[in-house]
């Protein structure tokens, strides 16, 4: 049995792109602009709640330099409006599909710690455009919180 990999954190990202960015439009720009040869998320959820999963979570993403090894990465698609400024602009769909790919990770890696690019040492950005922290802290305590409710399941 292949042994999984010590996770310490659950990064919340946003790719800093208006919300109608595609999918492959986020991938072509990390293997051509920033030639990387991994991707910057282990998943990706678009306006719509659709989440692809780019990553298998035992390889590290490009998300937190420092932090990939012992990471997984999930980002929504948007997080600036039209003139490039920071807006948690997450749709309805978008957030329910955050929560819920949380939800699942939380339980699969209990001990780790949920939170934003932005909340880790040395980072100038706002990402994920909202303070994911706070927003889900609760996740995991005593069982996970229903998304519609906020009342334990």
């Amino acid at each position: 049995m292949k042994k999984m990999k010590k996770i310490d954190y659950i990064v919340v990202h946003c790719t800093a792109t208006l919300s109608t960015a595609s999918v492959e439009a986020i991938k072509r720009y990390w293997r051509e602009v920033l030639g990387w040869k991994n991707p910057g998320y282990h998943y990706l959820i678009e306006a719509d709640g659709e989440t692809h999963k780019l990553q298998d979570e035992e390889k590290p993403a490009n998300g937190v330099k420092g932090y990939n090894h012992n990471s997984i990465h999930v980002s929504w698609i948007g997080g600036v409006d039209t003139d490039g400024k920071p807006i948690d602009n997450r749709t309805v769909k978008q957030k329910a599909a955050l929560i819920g790919q949380l939800m699942f990770l939380k339980r699969k890696y209990p001990n780790a710690i949920i939170q934003g690019h932005r909340d880790f040492p040395g980072v100038k950005k706002a990402c994920p455009s909202f303070d994911a922290k706070a927003e889900y802290k609760k996740i995991g305590e005593i069982g996970d919180l229903d998304p519609k409710t906020e009342k334990r399941i």
